[in-house]
């Protein structure tokens, strides 16, 4: 390992904190795609979604451009719009609670379970008003959500669920996967994402009225050509992005148990740092290995990155401090705490042994003074 400081100090080639994969297959899948004269809202589209559904026990699946449309277009759908609230984390990415606002709702911030990083049900539970219509649950960083808290809570109140299950691809608790759990699942593919087709999302659903809802709402309201049916939006899914979409999901299994094995290891190899809790039943996909670091993490995060390994916060502000929906008067501690405190690693599946092991040496030389 080369020296951490002083003159003359040198840093191997960095470990980043993600490595997408867009290789051979991809690229022919591409150009396959773009050689049949076939590319927008076709049989690749058609395809993906038939295949995404086993990952979402057989549920309908709406490919659409983005996560973030898939939950615009989902509240859409379900009709919300001014004067309905609907319950969020504030530990999240902006695109949890912008698709609230962007539908016409009102975001409610609730607090995380220290343990998963994900809605605490007892918060969002204290966050009901007569105005709630919806809690949407967030599968941080692959950890699924205490769903099995979380729907009971919801059927008492009538309120709808929607996952967002952006980071969660074959996440699962107590067997039942992410996205099979709420009135619908919306999945992102990102390409830092597990799987990804550059850029996409999928809708999943067990109701076939409101899958066809999403089907006329991402393509200007019609499911036959200027047969336009309600007002929607040109939201759809490339052909080319499925194509790609299908061959990583053809990966996904595979993938999936390298992030899962690579996070094992790094959990028995890391000192100095907490390694990511996984809640009883639960099956962690690890989109990202997240740390917490109690007390100094820019020193930390320097002396990782002065050794060449690849790190990053998710998320350094909580939603409810950003300025669209700060108001200075949200009191969430543990999300506050967490945002102070967590660290992302690396664990993407084509990780090699030797890299692995440099992470972990970095870590414990970052983590305890010397």
């Amino acid at each position: 390992m080369p020296p951490a400081s002083g003159e003359g100090a040198r840093v191997t080639a960095s470990i980043p904190p993600a490595r997408p994969v867009i290789g051979p297959d991809e690229i022919a899948a591409a150009v396959r795609v773009l050689g049949s004269g076939l590319v927008v809202q076709g049989p690749e589209v058609a395809a993906f979604e038939e295949e995404f559904a086993a990952v979402v026990a057989g549920r309908h699946c709406v490919a659409v451009n983005s996560g973030t449309s898939a939950l615009y277009l989902t509240l859409l759908a379900l009709g919300l719009g001014p004067g309905d609230e609907v319950i969020v984390p504030s530990f999240s990415f902006a695109a949890t609670a912008n698709a609230v606002r962007l539908a016409g709702a009102t975001p409610v911030f609730a607090d995380i379970e220290p343990g998963s990083f994900c809605l605490d049900p007892a918060a969002a539970a204290a966050a009901i008003t007569s105005r709630t219509v919806a809690i949407m649950p967030v599968h941080l960083y692959g950890h699924p959500a205490a769903m099995d808290r979380i729907m009971p809570l919801a059927a008492r109140h009538g309120l709808a669920v929607v996952e967002d299950a952006a980071q969660a691809h074959a996440a699962a608790l107590h067997g039942v996967p992410a996205g099979a759990f709420g009135v619908a699942g919306c999945f992102s593919f990102y390409p830092t994402k597990n799987m990804h087709s550059l850029e996409g999302g999928m809708i999943t659903t067990a109701d076939p009225e409101l899958a066809r809802r999403l089907r006329l709402l991402r393509n200007q309201g019609m499911e036959q050509r200027y047969q336009n049916e309600v007002v929607g939006a040109n939201l759809r899914l490339t052909d080319v992005a499925a194509a790609i979409g299908r061959v990583q999901l053809g990966r996904l299994a595979g993938w999936t148990e390298r992030r899962r094995a690579n996070a094992a290891f790094l959990d028995e190899h890391l000192a100095g740092v907490l390694t990511p809790p996984v809640a009883a039943g639960a099956r962690h996909v690890y989109h990202q290995y997240t740390v917490r670091v109690p007390g100094s993490r820019d020193a930390f995060r320097a002396a990782l990155t002065e050794r060449g390994v690849g790190n990053a916060v998710y998320y350094p502000t909580p939603i409810h401090r950003l300025r669209p929906y700060a108001n200075g008067t949200t009191h969430l501690p543990e999300t506050d705490l967490a945002a102070a405190e967590v660290v992302s690693l690396p664990v993407f599946p084509t990780l090699t042994g030797a890299e692995l092991e440099r992470i972990a040496e970095a870590v414990n030389s970052a983590a305890v003074p010397a």
